[in-house]
């Protein structure tokens, strides 16, 4: 499992994302980033900053 902390990278951010893959965390945080953070879909400019932080659950 992989899990992604989004306050990782965004301080006071409190959401989280747990997947099976790095594939399946980067659905859910392109999501995030667009209904959340404002960023424009489909919320792939994120993937550089998330990718990184991605740990093994």
């Amino acid at each position: 499992m992989k899990h992604f902390a989004c306050g990782d990278i965004i301080p006071g951010c409190d959401a989280t994302f747990t997947a099976a893959d790095d594939d399946g965390i980067l659905v859910q945080t392109r999501a995030h980033a667009v209904d959340a953070h404002g960023m424009p879909a489909p919320g792939t400019d994120s993937d550089a900053l998330v990718l990184p932080a991605i740990r093994t659950a």
